[in-house]
């Protein structure tokens, strides 16, 4: 378990604090679309969005358009505890 979401975060590498921009500034989005959005491999995003969802502050969700895809999303709570964390 994560101390702190704020902490947590700062603990992950960077291609995890990318996705995690990614997802704050563009909203929920699928794999593929942030691949597109971060210009970071797909193998890369993957890994990503695992240590995202260790921490807690990511979740996925089915895609209903094409039911073979996951649609990724901050976890509102947790975004607003983590803005807090790091502006403290």
């Amino acid at each position: 378990m994560p101390e702190t979401d704020g902490e947590a975060i700062s603990d992950l590498p960077p291609s995890a604090k990318l996705v995690f921009k990614v997802l704050e500034y563009k909203g929920p989005l699928t794999q593929k679309g942030i691949v597109e959005e971060s210009m970071l491999s797909a193998r890369t995003v993957r890994y990503a969005l695992e240590r995202l969802e260790e921490v807690g502050v990511v979740e996925e969700d089915v895609y209903f358009a094409d039911a073979r895809q996951n649609l990724y999303e901050l976890n509102v709570e947790d975004v607003e505890q983590t803005e807090q964390a790091i502006s403290d």
